[in-house]
C-alpha cells in the first residue's frame, strides 16, 4: 500500500505540471481528490491492513492527500488569475467578437444648454458662470427688489438664512459683472436655479440662462433682433415671435416674450391652449436704478436683459409634456436624445 501512494502521489505532481488550462481542473479533482478516486480507494483499504502498519501507513495517507490539496489549489489560483508559474498559458479565446459597450450621451437638458451657449456665443456674447448660493444683495436687492418688495413673493425662495440662499435665478451674474467690468458687455450666464416649486412644468431644480447687453444707445429693437435669430436659430426661421407688455422689477419696460406654438404653428391646440402661442422667455430694458447699483451712468448707457428656461425650451424643442421626465434617470427616456 505504501508503493501505491507514492506511486498516487507521482502521477497526480505530474498530471498537475501539465495542467493549465481551467476545463483540466475539475477533472483532475475528480481523479484525484473526489470520492470515488484511487485515493480515496486507497483510504477505505486501510482496514484490512495489518494494526501494527496501519498508524504508519494512515498518517503516510493523510500527508499525500494533504499536500496534493495543497498543490492543486495553489495550481487552480494560478490558473484562474491567468498566471501560471509553471508554464502554462491563461485561458483564452481569440475567436469570440468583443464586447460591445455604449457610449454614454449628453443629458438632453445638456444638450439644450450646450445649443443656446453657442447661438450666443455665435452672436458675441462671452459666458460666464456663477455661485449656486447667493447673497440676498446680489439676488434681489441689487436687481431693484428690495426688502419686502411684493416681486419677492414670486420667487419661492430656498433661505439658508436671513442674508444666504439658493438663487432663485442666474441674473445676479448681471450685477456681478458689471460691478467689475466697464460697458461694452455683451454676456450670458447659464446655471442651475431653486425655487420651491414642483408640479408636471416645474421642478425644485431647474436651468436658467441669462443673459444681457450694455453699450450706448442700446433699444429695444436691438433685443428684439437678439432674440429673433436666436429663436430662428433654436428652431426654424419660420417660427413667429411676439412682445407682450409684462413686469419685471430690474427691467423697464419688460415684456413676455411668445412663439408660435411649434406644435400646431400657430392653428391651435391643446398644447398652446388653442391660442397659437407659447411662452418662451421673459425680458426688457435694464431699469436705471440696476445701472445706479453697479455705478453705471443710465444717461450714458442703456441695455437689455433676458432670462429663458432651459427645461421648457427642451420640453418645447423634443415635445416633452412632462419636466419630471428630465429627472426619472429613465435610460429610455434619456437614451432617444
Amino acid at each position: 500500500m505504501e508503493e501505491a501512494l507514492l506511486r498516487l502521489k507521482s502521477e497526480a505532481e505530474a498530471d498537475l505540471a501539465s495542467l493549465n488550462s481551467t476545463q483540466g481542473i475539475e477533472p483532475f479533482r475528480v481523479k484525484y481528490l473526489g470520492r470515488k478516486s484511487e485515493f480515496s480507494s486507497l483510504m477505505r483499504s486501510l482496514g484490512e491492513v495489518s494494526p501494527e502498519d496501519r498508524p504508519r501507513l494512515g498518517q503516510l495517507a493523510n500527508a499525500v492527500k494533504q499536500e496534493i490539496e495543497k498543490k492543486f489549489i495553489l495550481k487552480k489560483e494560478q490558473i484562474e488569475e491567468g498566471a501560471d508559474d509553471a508554464g502554462g498559458i491563461p485561458e483564452t479565446d481569440l475567436s469570440l467578437p468583443g464586447r460591445y459597450v455604449p457610449f454614454g450621451k449628453l443629458h438632453p437638458v445638456t444638450q439644450i444648454m450646450e445649443e443656446i451657449c453657442s447661438i450666443f456665443e455665435g452672436m458675441g456674447f462671452g459666458v460666464a458662470e456663477g455661485p449656486d448660493v447667493e447673497t440676498d444683495f446680489y439676488n434681489f436687492e441689487a436687481l431693484n427688489i428690495p426688502p419686502h418688495h411684493p416681486a419677492r413673493d414670486m420667487h419661492d425662495t430656498f433661505y439658508v438664512n436671513d442674508s444666504i440662499l439658493l438663487r432663485t435665478h442666474t441674473s445676479p451674474m448681471q450685477a456681478r459683472i458689471m460691478e467689475n467690468q466697464e460697458p461694452p458687455l455683451r454676456m450670458i450666464a447659464p446655471g442651475k436655479v431653486y425655487r420651491c416649486d414642483s408640479d408636471i412644468t416645474h421642478t425644485p431644480m431647474f436651468h436658467q440662462v441669462e443673459g444681457f447687453l450694455v453699450d450706448k444707445k442700446v433699444s429695444f429693437s436691438d433685443l428684439r433682433g437678439v432674440l429673433g435669430v436666436f429663436i430662428a436659430r433654436m428652431f426654424d426661421e419660420e417660427t413667429a415671435i411676439r412682445a407682450r407688455p409684462s413686469f419685471f422689477p430690474f427691467t423697464e419696460p419688460s415684456a413676455e416674450i411668445d412663439i408660435a406654438c411649434v406644435m400646431c404653428r400657430g392653428k391651435g391646440c391643446r398644447v398652446c391652449k388653442h391660442t397659437g402661442w407659447l411662452e418662451i422667455l421673459g425680458a426688457g430694458m435694464i431699469d436705471p436704478e440696476v445701472f445706479k447699483m453697479v455705478g453705471y451712468d443710465p444717461e450714458e448707457y442703456s441695455g437689455f436683459a433676458f432670462g429663458l428656461g432651459v427645461e421648457r425650451i427642451a420640453m418645447l424643442k423634443y415635445g416633452i409634456n412632462d419636466i419630471r421626465l428630465y429627472y426619472e434617470n429613465d435610460l429610455r427616456f434619456l437614451s432617444q436624445f
